[in-house]
């Protein structure tokens, strides 16, 4: 039984996803550059055609302002070059005028056919620092415009930042019926009530599976009092190897060059690195025995050369197979996994694990994506 009531229950499979290292986030050795692993658009894009040719439903593309690619730029370029996986695009609420995103979206929604999701980020913006209550109104007002653009025939919406009247939403219809799903992650009361009301997916970054109850159950408790529940998702690293003695000697040989000043300059220079989600991964390496574990399984060295996700799982094939399934049971529905470096751990948990779990598109379980082009201005709709 899962730990809370999840809005796909009765589901035996889980969107398995794998990561796209946008924001200058890929190494042989964690926290040493590598010119030949920069963010480029060839690296990044090869990273995304092993994930869909190794059957990952979904990719997360971040969003940062590093040396890398932009996010929805990339997505778009992404388009033309494959023809089944998901793309999850990280926006950050705000940089784009909320109207002009729907826009946006929803033409990126039509390229992908519905293989679009979005993971709504609320961080400060380059250069500014702003409050976390006026940053999680800001993106509440977002999300509840782009619903209105992508389900209603007029955007009408006053709130304490955005105030439009009487737009036609015809230039935002979404090719998915609703537009594309929600994935969001946040620890504070207003990114839980933001999430509880609007969003689809929880993401959650790897900590101590009582911990992860803990959060699933306070965010069941705010999705209740809209009448709602939720899937949930989990973030996390890989190290997978035919046996835990390799796994742990790999996660030893990535941090084996790390140095810890350089380290804390990588996490402090990322724009959450002061949230509480990370406040909490810090905790969790706090907590970790000598060897970094804070589980049998899971390992917080990443953490020390990385803000935000900072823990893997580390061992053996059936080792992380039955870690994935014990969440499973928790009632996580959705993974997004990865590992250093990207493209070859992308290849080898490949080979390794995905043949041996069951995966699905979220989307297509919610009944998002149409059978036939729908009829929306910009599909087999009436132009006007």
């Amino acid at each position: 039984m899962t730990v809370v009531p999840v809005t796909s229950a009765d589901l035996d499979a889980a969107e398995v996803s794998w990561f796209a290292a946008l924001c200058s986030d890929d190494y042989q050795f964690l926290g040493v550059p590598d010119g030949d692993l920069r963010s480029s658009w060839a690296h990044c894009s090869s990273i995304l055609k092993e994930a869909e040719a190794q059957g990952f439903r979904n990719i997360l593309c971040p969003s940062s302002y590093q040396v890398g690619q932009d996010t929805l730029s990339f997505v778009a370029g992404c388009a033309p070059i494959t023809d089944r996986i998901n793309m999850l695009a990280a926006v950050r609420c705000g940089e784009m005028q909320p109207i002009m995103l729907a826009r946006t979206i929803a033409t990126l929604d039509h390229m992908l056919e519905g293989r679009l999701t979005v993971n709504i980020i609320s961080s400060d913006f380059p250069g500014e620092v702003a409050e976390s209550g006026f940053r999680y109104q800001r993106s509440r007002e977002v999300v509840e415009i782009l619903k209105q653009a992508w389900t209603q025939d007029e955007i009408n919406y006053e709130g304490e930042v955005y105030n439009f009247q009487g737009l036609t939403t015809d230039p935002a219809r979404p090719y998915q019926i609703g537009g594309p799903l929600l994935y969001f992650g946040g620890y504070s009361p207003a990114a839980l009530d933001l999430c509880g009301q609007h969003c689809d997916v929880y993401l959650m970054w790897p900590e101590p599976k009582e911990q992860i109850a803990e959060r699933m159950k306070a965010v069941n408790a705010v999705a209740e009092r809209y009448d709602r529940t939720l899937d949930y998702g989990l973030r996390v690293h890989m190290i997978v190897r035919d046996t835990e003695a390799e796994a742990r000697e790999y996660a030893e040989y990535l941090t084996s060059k790390l140095d810890d000043e350089y380290g804390k300059l990588i996490r402090d220079r990322a724009h959450d690195s002061i949230s509480l989600g990370v406040a909490h991964q810090a905790r969790a390496r706090e907590l970790a025995d000598k060897f970094g574990y804070v589980e049998p399984h899971l390992w917080t060295g990443i953490g020390r050369a990385r803000s935000g996700c900072g823990a893997a799982l580390v061992g053996s094939t059936d080792q992380v197979l039955s870690e994935i399934e014990a969440y499973q049971k928790m009632g996580i529905r959705a993974f997004i996994f990865s590992g250093y470096p990207h493209l070859d751990e992308c290849r080898h948990f490949g080979e390794k694990v995905m043949p041996q779990l069951k995966t699905c598109s979220l989307p297509q379980e919610y009944g998002r994506v149409p059978r036939e082009t729908p009829a929306t201005p910009l599909g087999a709709g009436e132009r006007r």
